[in-house]
Protein backbone atom coordinates (compact mmCIF):
# COMPACT_ATOMS: atom_id res chain seq x y z
CA UNK A 1 0.00 0.00 0.00
CA UNK A 2 2.76 2.29 0.64
CA UNK A 3 4.03 1.63 -2.88
CA UNK A 4 1.36 2.43 -4.94
CA UNK A 5 0.59 6.10 -2.56
CA UNK A 6 4.30 7.18 -3.36
CA UNK A 7 3.72 6.31 -6.93
CA UNK A 8 0.38 8.63 -7.43
CA UNK A 9 1.91 11.12 -5.93
CA UNK A 10 5.07 11.06 -8.10
CA UNK A 11 2.71 10.88 -10.90
CA UNK A 12 0.70 14.31 -9.58
CA UNK A 13 4.11 15.80 -8.90
CA UNK A 14 5.48 14.81 -12.73
CA UNK A 15 2.26 16.30 -13.59
CA UNK A 16 2.22 19.54 -11.70
CA UNK A 17 5.68 20.11 -13.22
CA UNK A 18 4.60 19.51 -16.85
CA UNK A 19 1.37 22.07 -16.54
CA UNK A 20 3.74 24.51 -14.98
CA UNK A 21 6.00 24.06 -18.22
CA UNK A 22 3.73 24.85 -20.25
CA UNK A 23 2.32 27.68 -18.21
CA UNK A 24 5.90 29.36 -18.18
CA UNK A 25 6.30 28.51 -22.18
CA UNK A 26 2.58 30.30 -22.92
CA UNK A 27 3.79 33.26 -20.33
CA UNK A 28 7.13 33.89 -22.73
CA UNK A 29 5.46 33.74 -25.71
CA UNK A 30 2.77 36.13 -24.95
CA UNK A 31 4.90 38.54 -23.82
CA UNK A 32 7.33 38.28 -27.43
CA UNK A 33 4.06 38.63 -29.14
CA UNK A 34 2.85 41.44 -27.33
CA UNK A 35 6.63 43.11 -27.93
CA UNK A 36 5.85 42.14 -31.70
CA UNK A 37 2.63 43.83 -32.17
CA UNK A 38 3.80 46.65 -30.15
CA UNK A 39 6.47 47.12 -32.43
CA UNK A 40 4.12 46.90 -35.54
CA UNK A 41 1.70 49.54 -34.23
CA UNK A 42 5.13 51.74 -33.70
CA UNK A 43 5.87 51.02 -37.63
CA UNK A 44 2.01 51.89 -38.96
CA UNK A 45 1.75 55.34 -37.27
CA UNK A 46 5.37 56.36 -38.19
CA UNK A 47 4.55 55.53 -41.41
CA UNK A 48 1.05 57.27 -41.52
CA UNK A 49 2.75 60.56 -39.90
CA UNK A 50 5.63 60.68 -42.61
CA UNK A 51 3.06 59.96 -45.68
CA UNK A 52 0.72 62.98 -44.21
CA UNK A 53 3.55 65.20 -43.62
CA UNK A 54 4.70 64.33 -47.30
CA UNK A 55 1.12 65.54 -48.22
CA UNK A 56 0.87 68.79 -46.42
CA UNK A 57 4.63 69.63 -48.20
CA UNK A 58 3.29 69.03 -51.07
CA UNK A 59 -0.24 70.49 -50.97
CA UNK A 60 2.23 74.20 -48.92
CA UNK A 61 4.40 73.89 -52.48
CA UNK A 62 1.24 73.59 -55.23
CA UNK A 63 -0.32 76.92 -53.08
Amino acid sequence: MGILKEESAQTSAELILIVGGIIVIAIVAAIFYKNYVNGLGNEINNTDVANVNNNITDLKNEF
